[in-house]
């Protein structure tokens, strides 16, 4: 784990973490497959990215999760959102938007995201914590059981205040209540995880998660599972633990909860 002084310094250290785990899988294989997050939260972080000297053109992108029901125009739409805060900076091989309305039913598309992901490992998933402790758009109580690539989901209340909190939407009403999102399990399958967590609202989020082992009430709790994650903080998302708490979590070989 990483605590920065504050996002732009984690955005910084995300980034370079997430390029190194490209070029080295470039390097391996002659490619590379990234999972990228979306949000407030990754902004700093990708806004270096597509900076760094990465063979783009070697890498395939996928992306997390998508409203049900809204137009790519919509301001909140994670195309729109991926093609002016990355698509539009770098050419890479192949990309994989969540589209809902592309193809003869939901279901469908969800399925053909299924077939893609899992035509070869990911090498790197860029993945951040939610409010409520989600993960993607996995809200508790997490399904933690299926091995489905991505699914259907309902998006809880507090997940969709963050949103309208975090400026996307006017108002509860206006926000989707439904999403295609990557499941946790699809998640885990990736060989890399790079968790960027900043700003003062996720402190909570983050307090949950490195205090309790894996449960599906908190979904970025099966985190834990997986062998190789890099989480990164600020003193903000930070500031739910002592200094001598921080110390204890950071000095450690592997990353534990800290009960």
């Amino acid at each position: 784990m990483t605590i920065t002084g504050n996002p732009e310094e984690l955005g910084g250290a995300a980034a370079r973490a997430i390029a190194q785990g490209l070029t080295d899988a470039i390097a391996e294989n002659g490619k590379a497959r990234l999972v990228l997050s979306t949000g407030k939260s990754q902004f700093e972080t990708l806004s270096v990215l597509v900076g760094l000297p990465v063979e783009w053109k070697r890498v395939e992108i996928f992306h997390l999760d998508e409203y049900l029901g809204l137009s790519e125009q919509h301001p909140a739409s994670f195309r729109r959102y991926l093609r002016e805060r990355v698509l539009k900076w770098i050419d890479p091989a192949r990309v994989h938007l969540i589209d809902p309305s592309a193809g003869p039913s939901v279901q469908w598309v969800v399925d053909d995201l299924t077939a893609q992901i899992r035509q070869a490992p990911i090498d790197v998933a860029v993945i951040g914590i939610g409010e409520n402790g989600h993960i993607a758009f996995n809200d508790p109580p997490a399904d933690m059981a299926t091995r489905a690539g991505y699914k259907v989901v309902d998006l809880d209340t507090q997940c969709r205040l963050q949103q309208v909190h975090e400026g996307w939407f006017p108002s509860l009403q206006d926000v989707p209540k439904q999403a295609i999102t990557m499941t946790v399990y699809q998640i885990l399958q990736a060989r890399h995880i790079v968790c960027p967590v900043p700003h003062a609202a996720k402190a909570q989020a983050i307090r949950d998660t490195l205090t309790h082992t894996t449960t599906a009430m908190i979904p970025a709790t099966a985190l834990w599972q997986h062998p190789d994650v890099h989480l990164y903080l600020d003193h903000a998302s930070a500031s739910g633990f002592s200094a001598e708490q921080l110390q204890r979590i950071t000095g450690a070989e592997e990353l534990a909860p800290l009960l």
